[in-house]
């Protein structure tokens, strides 16, 4: 770390050196004017010095690190919040920002999901890492992350971060900007000091940064802001009359079942996680009760607390059942809930963001903590395809 360091400040020199303007008025000054030179000089070195050796100093981590007290998984919140609006830093452009996701996450598959109901697939690029986790620094051995990767589909198979079995990079897209490795390469770029590399990723080509890596926000843009460039600008998933309603489904559904799940999943002691599963089924068992007489969430209009929802479910009975230990009951064997993720999935723009072979083989090939061998579960049948 310290060799990183130094290798970095060497770097934060040349750049003062070459950061203070050189005139001819410069090159003919006397010595009062040197020392001013020389002080400009210092300063730039100081503060680039500083932000260097911040990122420098930042310990990545992922998210089966975010532990509270007892045990308890406390997801931390997201840090980059910008948002697109006319006239501001970063303005609705077709053709200027990527969307990097995974379409294992479902966070990122909800505004990869929203931006395809919007018909935003023509202005926003969609950039795609491979399921399986790998070291993000594989040439330090002191620094032990394993994150999101990127690879073509002609790239050979990727291993576990422990090296067991061989998944191919199928439906991939490598990154078209800066032409990073990895998910963290962005993060880095962008000056990030929280250490935690997650998707969705908003990306603003011109400015070669990130403007949001909330998924909740980064919905509400797509759903609100970039109707200028929109085929379909008309579909509102937030809409002024249901919003109440909806924030009102996020607030519960968020803690115990999007978020409930991976609590379930990561908890490390018996107390937390059991608590977490008596939330989440208690969330459950309130939505089959509100979808025994309403096609969605609130009524008969789609809305983003659908999409959300919908993320979380297409996973349960071949991911979080088994591996999240979440194994009560199997989503199919609740109708009503059962039924809507059938009518979900029914829609064109939101079955083509499910990919379950990288949904599969992401769990169960990324985390060796809790599965070493990299071994994935083979059914149940997908039975949302299903008439």
């Amino acid at each position: 770390m310290l060799a990183t360091i130094s290798r970095l400040s060497g770097h934060a020199t040349k750049f003062a050196a070459h950061s203070v303007p050189c005139t001819h008025s410069t090159l003919r000054c006397g010595g009062q004017e040197r020392a001013v030179l020389l002080a400009s000089a210092k300063r730039h070195h100081k503060q680039h010095s500083r932000r260097l050796h911040i990122v420098a100093m930042v310990k990545a981590r992922d998210a089966l690190e975010e532990l509270g007290d007892k045990g308890a998984f406390v997801r931390k919140d997201s840090v980059f919040r910008d948002w697109v609006e006319e006239g501001g830093t970063f303005p609705p452009e077709a053709g200027r920002y990527t969307l990097y996701i995974s379409y294992a996450c479902p966070w990122a598959n909800r505004c990869l999901a929203v931006l395809k109901l919007k018909g935003l697939e023509d202005a926003i690029d969609v950039s795609i890492t491979h399921p399986t986790w790998k070291k993000t620094k594989p040439d330090d051995p002191e620094d032990t992350h394993n994150g999101w990767a990127f690879a073509d589909p002609s790239d050979k198979p990727f291993s576990s971060p422990t090296g067991f079995g061989s998944f191919p990079p199928t439906d991939c897209v490598p990154d078209p900007n800066i032409g990073a490795r990895f998910i963290r390469d962005l993060y880095e770029k962008a000056n990030d000091t929280n250490g935690k590399y997650t998707v969705p990723v908003l990306w603003d080509k011109k400015h070669n940064t990130i403007v949001n890596n909330e998924s909740a926000d980064i919905v509400r843009i797509f759903n609100e802001r970039f109707n200028s460039v929109s085929k379909k600008p008309d579909v509102d998933l937030y809409p002024e009359a249901l919003r109440s309603e909806i924030d009102g489904l996020n607030e519960w559904i968020y803690p115990h079942i999007n978020n409930g799940v991976y609590r379930c999943g990561f908890a490390q002691q018996q107390g937390p996680y059991e608590e977490a599963f008596e939330e989440l089924f208690a969330a459950l068992d309130k939505v089959e009760g509100i979808l025994e007489n309403k096609k969605f969430l609130t009524g008969d209009q789609l809305t983003e607390a659908d999409v959300r929802l919908f993320m979380t479910l297409i996973r349960f009975d071949h991911v979080y059942v088994s591996y999240f230990k979440t194994n009560r009951n199997f989503i199919h064997q609740m109708p009503n809930t059962a039924r809507f993720v059938k009518d979900m999935y029914a829609m064109p723009e939101i079955a083509s963001a499910v990919n379950m072979y990288h949904i599969r083989t992401h769990y169960q090939s990324s985390h060796p903590r809790l599965n070493y061998f990299a071994i994935i579960s083979k059914g149940p049948d997908y039975w949302w395809e299903k008439k």
